[in-house]
């Protein structure tokens, strides 16, 4: 029998985290942190799973999406910010430690949770995007880029030109997105495909067209990718993001410094000494950890790394989440035998 999902928020004086939650209270925490430009509907396919495997799944909305906290300020949505939602969370639930689940943007957030804060940690597992010691911006992936695809005078920045567009050209970048957002979440959640091996990334033609979508302004109109969302994962999305706006999920991009610079405050950004699971996602080409050198600072700084090649884009846990789920449950059984004691 399918366990329910329930609706939550956690308030503090600085921030307030909706999130849905699922599985007996008195189980292990796992804590599934989404990315840009998602909810925690994202892990819909993992929480009633993992739940029913016996653990209490958690998935909040970040700051400046769905009913969390949202700001005005792009500074607001530096890194450790987020990591500080993400540690009153778990004292809110009353929980010393979690195993921290992370995707796109959410990852980097898990990622600085696990090496601030490690004794938070029982084991973490990210999505697409690896760990990178000195921080996820232009600087520390730009020299991580496939020259052989990304030529350096045609693609300065390689496949992360976009996040350059969205510092130089912010107010553009947002008004595309919210130009027709039923068609921007249309356009964007789409499954990966073979076809782009060895391919530019849509990515890296932001700067050069103007913005996204070819720099027209806005979103083509495209069917929804049934393999992706359904009609009422599309609703949900497309409420949220036009009730908030992109100016806060875009502002995670408006960081790059503060990153660096709070990356560096842990006491060994250098050493994961956690169990860690990294999931890569074959048809992933921005994030591309298969044929590139992007995966490297990971695998020298985690000293109990496992990795799985899923054969998806990159909205992976929405496109595989049979793969996802027996990755998930694999590395908890291998790695964290522990977790699965009730408190």
């Amino acid at each position: 029998m399918s366990q329910p999902v329930t609706e939550h928020s956690v308030r503090t004086a600085r921030h307030t985290s909706f999130y849905l939650a699922c599985g007996p209270a008195d189980a292990t925490p796992l804590i599934f942190v989404h990315g840009w430009p998602e909810l925690s509907i994202s892990w819909r396919h993992q929480l009633p799973v993992l739940a029913g495997l016996g653990f209490r799944c958690i998935a909040p909305d970040m700051r400046g999406y769905g009913r969390s906290s949202i700001y005005a300020r792009h500074e607001d949505y530096a890194l450790e910010h987020s990591v500080r939602d993400m540690t009153e969370l778990l004292d809110a639930i009353g929980r010393d430690k979690a195993v921290w689940i992370g995707h796109d943007w959410g990852s980097p957030v898990i990622w600085n949770l696990a090496s601030h804060h490690p004794e938070r940690c029982l084991g973490v597992a990210n999505l697409c995007v690896p760990y990178l010691p000195d921080g996820f911006a232009p600087a520390t992936v730009v020299p991580l880029v496939d020259r052989r695809v990304y030529p350096e005078s045609e693609f300065p920045a390689g496949q992360w030109e976009y996040q350059l567009f969205y510092e130089e050209n912010f107010n553009a970048a947002r008004a595309g997105f919210e130009a027709s957002v039923p068609d921007t979440v249309k356009a964007l959640f789409r499954k990966g495909s073979p076809a782009g091996k060895r391919q530019p990334s849509r990515t890296a033609l932001v700067r050069r067209d103007g913005g996204w979508f070819g720099g027209t302004g806005r979103a083509p109109a495209v069917p929804r990718d049934m393999d992706v969302l359904t009609e009422t994962d599309l609703n949900l999305y497309v409420s949220a993001l036009e009730r908030n706006g992109f100016f806060g999920p875009d502002s995670w991009y408006m960081n790059a410094e503060r990153n660096m610079t709070y990356a560096r405050t842990a006491s060994e950004p250098d050493r994961l000494s956690m169990p860690v699971l990294f999931l890569h996602g074959a048809y992933d080409y921005t994030c591309e950890t298969i044929n590139s050198r992007l995966a490297e600072p990971m695998r020298r700084c985690c000293s109990d790394l496992t990795e799985v090649v899923v054969e998806s884009g990159h909205w992976m846990a929405q496109e595989k989440p049979i793969a996802v789920n027996a990755a998930l449950a694999q590395f908890l059984a291998v790695k964290l035998p522990e977790a699965w004691e009730h408190r």
